[in-house]
């Protein structure tokens, strides 16, 4: 009985709770197998476990857990697993991340291509339709029948009256020779006379009137504008000054210059538009007059001349023009949008959409570019969708994905995680 009374109560409490507790835990009632028990039956399958937390829009950024990135955009994770899930080329996005890139996608068609050569250029003077007024006998400028640069003139008209005392001399010698009758003393005078520039009709005139004409009127050989005067009233002039310029607006160039490498396209005779902003909503019609016979060696560039029609004088030199040169239809070829074709030092590429949210980066064949499509000669056919927008994320992902795969073991890429801040 004293025995009895000596036991710890606190002990015989202890000693009986360790004992329920172990009959318990040996019945198989564990909580954390019943819990994960009733996360797989509510589940179907355990939670997936990311690899690691890209940058939506630089795929060198990674980290080893959720955050933002250095443009403040969310992080995307990348699972382990993903590559147990493929289920065909590419690489898998999910659809709500594609729909946060604002991804666009186009359908490669079959067509022809017609190239439309886009430049600009400069509206000068047809240069086949200037002339340049010269004196053949020294003397001076009495009066000046044209006032100004830039006066229009017809054929014919007066430009300026000359006095020069060589010419009176020849044209009394020329009497002279008629007087004397001799043939030979009489031919010798004229030809003097028609070198020193004195006209047919002048010459007619003093056959007829014997009368020296002591100012010879210069007229304008031909109908335009005045684009260079150098003279004025009262001047000096010599054989050889160059005393004005006249220029023909009937044709108006305009002076363009095109890449190198749309050179072989551009032939003479081929239609070309021009638009000027003097002139909203007016399309000029011309064509390609010449192609020059070499390359700019600064800016690899061909000069090329286009004439236009220009009747009523609208079109003025240095006018500032915005023209389309039309060249020929190619052959029948996919085509695509420019914006979905990568370009590198190493070749072109397009970032291919299937129908189970999977991209596949594909190396293509490019031919000729114009009006923001290009052929594609080999990689797709028509038909293939084809990513216009965010595809350099994807390319540079699947890039990425690719190397980590060959060079990285799972051990190495989470150390390698750990390692960064």
């Amino acid at each position: 009985m004293s025995n009895f009374k000596s036991v710890n109560p606190l002990a015989l409490l202890v000693v009986l709770a360790v004992g329920v507790l172990a009959g318990w835990l040996l019945s198989g009632h564990s909580p954390t197998s019943t819990t994960a028990h009733e996360d797989m039956a509510s589940h179907g399958e355990p939670e997936k476990k990311p690899l690691y937390w890209v940058a939506p829009m630089d795929p060198n950024f990674r980290r080893d857990k959720p955050g933002k990135s250095p443009m403040g955009m969310d992080l995307v994770p990348v699972y382990e697993d993903a590559s147990a899930e493929k289920s065909g080329p590419g690489i898998s996005i999910d659809p709500a991340i594609v729909a946060n890139l604002g991804m666009r996608t186009a359908v490669a068609r079959s067509g022809q291509l017609v190239p439309r050569i886009e430049t600009v250029g400069y509206v000068e003077y047809d240069e086949r339709g200037m002339t340049m007024v010269h004196t053949r006998a020294e003397g001076w400028i009495e009066r000046l029948r044209v006032s100004a640069e830039g006066d229009p003139v017809k054929k014919g008209q007066p430009l300026f009256d000359l006095f020069s005392p060589k010419l009176v001399s020849a044209q009394q010698e020329y009497l002279t020779a008629l007087k004397s009758g001799n043939d030979l003393l009489t031919k010798a005078a004229r030809e003097r006379l028609k070198s020193l520039g004195l006209s047919d009709s002048a010459r007619a005139r003093l056959e007829r009137d014997h009368e020296v004409q002591e100012r010879i009127v210069q007229y304008s050989p031909q109908s335009g504008v005045v684009e260079t005067l150098a003279v004025r009233e009262g001047m000096f002039v010599m054989p050889g000054t160059h005393t004005l310029t006249l220029a023909n607006l009937d044709t108006a160039w305009v002076q363009v210059e095109i890449f190198e490498r749309d050179a072989g396209q551009v032939q003479k005779g081929q239609q070309a538009l021009a638009r000027l902003d003097a002139y909203p909503g007016e399309v000029w019609e011309g064509q390609v007059d010449y192609v020059y016979p070499e390359v700019n060696p600064t800016t690899r560039t061909v000069r090329v001349r286009l004439a236009f029609p220009n009747t009523q004088l609208r079109l003025k030199p240095n006018m500032f023009a915005r023209v389309e040169v039309e060249t020929q239809a190619r052959p029948s070829a996919v085509l695509v949008p420019s914006a979905a074709v990568i370009r590198s030092g190493t070749g072109s590429r397009v970032v291919v959409a299937h129908p189970d949210n999977r991209f596949e980066v594909l190396p293509v064949q490019l031919g000729m570019e114009s009006g923001g499509q290009v052929e594609v000669l080999a990689g797709i056919d028509a038909g293939t969708v084809v990513v216009t927008s965010a595809q350099f994320l994807i390319d540079s992902e699947a890039n990425i994905g690719a190397e980590s795969t060959r060079m990285t073991t799972p051990d190495a890429m989470t150390d390698k995680m750990e390692m960064q801040p």
